[in-house]
């Protein structure tokens, strides 16, 4: 039957043992998130190089190789943060597939040093096949499966350490602290190891990548006793499909008129092992999956409580955010293939030093090494002065600011180009220099510090407390899409531009950056970066946050700051009779004060 109580508010069940986590646990993994990100991120710079001069593929084969290759990367996080979620601790699961990761590395290192797994100097078309393909293939597919793997399970470890109510303002410091670490792993990954591989031998660089690694899941193995582990709970993909059947079962009963009278189980209940969700008047026909029938006993697949459908609400809620994303990361992509490819044919001398075109993105990496102290030292304590809130400005905002400063960086980018290619066209023999792309790299380094770390702790805040991990792996998914759409969007666009422009030669064709136009691409992806802007500030306007609903304390907050809620509790006060209806009124304008 439903439950008589009061509507159930948000009641966290996290660890809250003092004398573990905090920023001590949270030190270790942010030494693995700086060991392993070196030389991931060393990998994502130079890889299309190593696919084009070393596997012999072509242009447009080693720019989609490498983004299938990031897409698949962020696309099985997906599997580490439901595996941490359902049946083992984010503890060991990033052990697990931390060692997928480093077999990996390893594999890579010994095709890398031997020259009978490379192909022949001389091959020209059709190179990577037999015992070569394989051993090429089957490295990546485990590289990507495993580092996905710890990417879905490591930052909700982190954020584990931290209480989400007690400790607010020292999550968000985390997130931040966060980004750092894997900032200053980024900077020697993109500087001293892309140059060891591109310099000296590719093998020193994959061997340096694999001691890394190694290194970085030893120190989060140590840390073990300070950690805060969480206990693996029911599947979240269960209890979705569990909301929507029953919702279906039950699409021909009437919708109650109370939210009261929907099936919630009693904090004295026996069975109570979970946190309570405010009810929402938003997504009402998922409601009918908590209406418990007369003479009816809650049993699964019969009846929902109220936080599981609310869950469900929750997610659903996040959709449309995550999928605004998407085209952003569309745009990253773009810096990590072409505008290398770009950077290899430019004048890459810093006085009497060369630095190698897959360093570029050092530039944006120092930005940020930069920024994010200031950020958090500065911009967040005078924001919460004003704002009052823990993060110094919402998630949502924070990542709309990324999203802006994304556009403008392929807009840059398109002109850079233009000019790239005027000069080349004039007098290839004098390169315009490479530090022209540092413009475009960065505008999106700032973009990438607002909208990452935005989203991350978003997903993580937002999510229902067994969601956790695979909630924060959507933060992934959308870097995966995002790497996906690259690569349909160059072969479409080849496809297209080759029957409509007059040359009847696609704006990606072949090897020779002179003789395309890369520019227009980049123009596009701007144009469609402004658009899809538009569409984020209407869903990110009409997201109602999941704490601000059910934190009593900002509740009790609204109660006194909004006068049309502290009218109706007055009503309460004076009128046994109306107790009801004015609750109902309160729940109502409760809801109204979530705003972006």
């Amino acid at each position: 039957m439903a439950e008589e109580n009061a509507e159930p508010v948000y009641s966290s069940l996290e660890p809250t043992d003092k004398k573990k986590g905090g920023f001590t646990a949270s030190s270790f993994i942010f030494v693995l998130l700086a060991l392993d990100n070196m030389g991931f991120v060393a990998n994502m710079s130079s890889l299309v190089l190593y696919f084009l001069y070393m596997m012999h593929l072509d242009l447009a084969h080693s720019a989609n190789l490498l983004t299938n290759f990031m897409g698949s990367n962020y696309l099985l996080s997906l599997v580490g943060g439901f595996i941490s979620d359902t049946y083992l601790s984010r503890f060991t699961t990033c052990l697990i597939f931390g060692a997928v990761e480093i077999l990996a590395l390893v594999m890579m290192t010994i095709q890398a040093y031997s020259k009978h797994l490379h192909p022949k100097e001389t091959c020209l078309t059709k190179c990577v096949e037999g015992r070569i393909a394989v051993m090429l293939y089957a490295s990546l597919c485990l590289l990507a499966l495993g580092t996905g793997g710890v990417r879905g399970a490591l930052p909700a470890l982190g954020a584990d350490q931290f209480n989400r109510k007690e400790e607010a303002k020292s999550l968000a410091t985390f997130f931040n602290w966060l980004l750092l670490s894997t900032t200053v792993g980024s900077i020697i990954g993109v500087t001293a190891i892309v140059t060891i591989s591109t310099e000296v031998a590719w093998y020193w660089g994959f061997f340096i990548c694999t001691a890394g690694a190694f290194i970085g899941f030893a120190v989060l193995a140590m840390g073990k006793p300070f950690y805060r582990l969480q206990i693996p709970g029911d599947s979240p993909i269960i209890r979705i499909i569990q909301v929507i059947v029953v919702a279906i079962k039950n699409r021909s009963l009437l919708q109650p008129v109370s939210s009261h009278e929907l099936y919630e189980i009693s904090e004295n209940d026996p069975k109570y092992t979970e946190e309570k969700i405010a009810h929402t008047d938003q997504f009402s026909c998922l409601d009918k999956a908590a209406i418990l029938g007369k003479d009816s006993k809650p049993q699964p697949w019969k009846v929902c409580t109220v936080t599981q459908v609310e869950e469900v609400k929750v997610l659903t809620r996040m959709l449309p955010i995550f999928f605004s994303t998407i085209i952003m990361n569309t745009c990253l992509a773009q810096l990590q293939t072409f505008s290398v490819q770009q950077g290899s044919i430019m004048d890459r001398h810093l006085g009497r030093i060369e630095v190698p075109a897959p360093s570029i993105p050092v530039i944006p990496l120092l930005f940020m090494s930069i920024l994010i102290p200031l950020y958090e030292f500065f911009f967040i304590p005078f924001a919460r002065k004003i704002t009052k809130h823990p993060s110094g400005i919402t998630q949502l905002q924070r990542v709309g600011v990324g999203l802006v400063l994304c556009a403008i960086s392929m807009a840059v980018a398109g002109i850079v180009e233009v000019k790239r290619k005027n000069q080349a066209n004039k007098d290839f023999t004098k390169p315009i220099s490479l530090f022209w792309l540092s413009f475009q790299y960065a505008i999106f380094g700032i973009a990438d510090m607002f909208t990452l770390v935005g989203l991350l702790e978003f997903f993580y805040k937002e999510a229902p407390v067994g969601m956790k991990s695979l909630s924060t792996s959507f933060t992934f998914l959308s870097l995966s899409l995002g790497y996906f759409l690259s690569s349909i969007f160059v072969d479409v666009i080849n496809v297209v531009t080759s029957r409509i422009t007059p040359s009847k030669l696609g704006w990606l064709h072949g090897k020779d950056l002179n003789k395309n136009n890369l520019q227009l691409f980049y123009y596009f992806l701007a144009i469609l970066s402004c658009i899809n802007f538009v569409n984020y500030v209407y869903w990110a306007s009409w997201y109602k946050y999941k704490a601000d609903e059910a934190d009593p304390k900002l509740q009790l907050k609204a109660l006194h700051q909004t006068p049309a809620i502290h009218n109706d509790s007055s009503v309460v006060q004076e009128s046994g009779s109306k107790t009801n209806e004015a609750a109902a009124s309160t729940e109502e304008n409760t809801e109204k004060v979530a705003t972006l």
